[in-house]
């Protein structure tokens, strides 16, 4: 299942020059969709809210984040 996409992609501003880095968006459920920044003609991939808050929640816990 895709969820609608409810918010224009973006980067991260620390992405870097050669445009290797992915793109998110907000979906409609409250997950977030991820794409290839390098293809952004592909379908996104869905990580479900719960999901999402947990991959973020454990990159808040590494060092220097």
């Amino acid at each position: 299942m895709t969820a609608e996409i409810v918010s224009a992609y973006r980067r991260s501003s620390h992405s870097g020059q050669q445009g290797d880095c992915v793109e998110v968006a907000e979906t409609a459920d409250g997950g977030r969709a991820v794409r290839d920044s390098k293809d952004t003609t592909r379908r996104g991939f869905h990580c479900p809210a719960p999901v999402w808050g947990a991959f973020i929640g454990g990159l808040k816990g590494l060092p220097g984040a």
